[in-house]
């Protein structure tokens, strides 16, 4: 997956991130949905800024991986 790649999933999640929130009923199977797609985003950006410092370091940025959801949900922002 290449940046522009990422970055098109990030907009989509995004954009039905905010299709969610927007909305006035927030059931359980909502909530659950918005709390995957925040865990998603964290993901695709912490994969895109392991693409770019691979590349700024002059690595290879495909050899960035997916890291696991609950590594990346432990950082601090």
């Amino acid at each position: 997956m290449d940046e522009n790649d990422i970055l098109t999933r990030i907009h989509s999640l995004v954009d039905e991130e905010h299709k969610l929130r927007e909305g006035s009923e927030h059931t359980d199977d909502t909530r659950a949905r918005m709390s995957k797609l925040e865990a998603d985003l964290d993901q695709c950006w912490d994969l895109l800024r392991q693409r770019r410092a691979k590349r700024q370091y002059g690595e290879d940025p495909d050899d960035a991986e997916t890291r696991p959801e609950p590594q990346v949900e432990s950082y601090l922002q």
